[in-house]
């Protein structure tokens, strides 16, 4: 029998709608309302070895960022972790079974929640995902007796269909949706859009828990992410890889015509063998060309390292320089392609995180009337 502390799983309705940024601030409020919080992500897809154990990205970062697992193996945090070859071994009837993975999550439930007054369970994407190993989010936000808060992308119209799709499938599992939190809504439009999606969700008989807007700056990846993402040569400037990248351009034109686009905080790539390009972006971030522009990076492409000389210059400028041994456009397109995730040492973004659920989430609502 596990322990009946309250407990609030927090789903989606797709990947990428801020489940995570939402856990963070979420808990940064209620600790100032509860003592103790524990914190769980049954099933994870993405994995860190940690302590030993393949345990979820989410559920490290959440561990290093309140310190929930103290005195508790972090393995319970994240019971169940879905790594390669998972899927087709259950469907092959040579994994365990689903009672034996549903033992393991109420097992970790069970010690996470032990001595707490309140739980956050992190889902795994939208509602059915998990169901090919007959443990979708619905069927785990029922095992543990939760009720969800889901979380749906900015608009009108696609975040209320999403919500009534979702929904269809926890009503199906019994579980009750015990309000919508929209995210992600362009600053733009945020008024109009907050107007709109609270009279919508209102026909509906849905609570709005909260409208967040997009913040650009969570999106935004440091040029420690990009070389620890793309997996390409650090030549120099180590100490300077949280550089925040606000723009990514190609240099293979002209040097004049480059400095054109080139705007504080720009990555550059460009082929290894430009010293041109390499020697003007030297000269930009002493000052020499540009007043008030500092690049965040250079990614090189072709494999040929600069001369020591020009990588001595490079550290001197504090330029992080990446070397990549494929063509620059093929390396621009992982570059665009990583997902930025949170990372413990991102307190500018958690910060922002943690202001923004605080400002824009009714959390009182959620204290007395979820959590009751």
């Amino acid at each position: 029998m596990i322990n009946k502390p309250r407990r609030i799983f927090i789903s989606a309705t797709g990947q990428n709608a801020g489940k995570t940024t939402f856990s963070i601030g979420l808990i940064a409020a209620l600790l100032k309302r509860f003592k103790n919080i524990g914190f769980i992500k049954p099933i994870g897809q993405r994995y860190l070895m940690e302590q030993g154990f393949k345990v979820d990205e989410d559920s490290v970062l959440i561990d290093r960022i309140f310190d929930l697992s103290s005195g508790l193996s972090i393995k319970h945090l994240s019971p169940i972790a879905v790594e390669r070859g998972f899927t087709e071994k259950y469907i092959e009837g040579t994994s365990k079974s689903k009672s034996d993975y549903a033992k393991d999550i109420l097992n970790s439930f069970g010690r996470v929640a032990e001595d707490k007054d309140l739980v956050i369970i992190e889902g795994t994407g939208h509602a059915g995902v998990g169901s090919v190993f007959d443990l979708s989010n619905a069927t785990v936000a029922k095992l543990l007796d939760a009720k969800v808060i889901l979380l749906a992308p900015g608009g009108v119209g696609r975040p209320i269909d999403e919500v009534m799709l979702n929904k269809a499938l926890f009503d199906k599992e019994g579980v009750e949706l015990a309000g919508v939190v929209v995210n992600k809504v362009l600053p733009s439009k945020f008024d109009r859009i907050k107007r709109f999606i609270k009279m919508g969700f209102e026909k509906k008989a849905l609570s709005v828990l909260g409208v967040m807007p997009y913040q650009k700056r969570l999106d935004l990846p440091t040029m420690r992410e990009i070389y620890e993402e793309v997996k390409i040569k650090l030549l120099c400037g180590e100490k300077y890889l949280e550089n925040t990248v606000d723009r990514i351009l190609i240099g293979a034109m002209e040097v004049k015509e480059a400095l054109k686009y080139i705007v504080n905080k720009s990555l550059i790539i460009t082929p290894s063998d430009r010293i041109d390009m390499i020697r003007a972006m030297i000269d930009l971030q002493r000052g020499k060309i540009k007043k008030n522009c500092k690049i965040a990076g250079l990614v090189l492409s072709g494999g040929m390292e600069p001369s020591g000389d020009i990588l001595a210059l490079l550290e001197k400028q504090k330029i992080p320089t990446l070397l990549s041994g494929g063509d620059t456009y093929s390396i621009a397109a992982k570059i665009h392609s990583i997902k930025v995730k949170i990372k413990p040492e991102d307190k500018n973004k958690i910060d922002i995180i943690m202001k923004m659920v605080s400002r824009y989430v009714d959390v009182d609502r959620i204290v007395e009337n979820i959590i009751g």
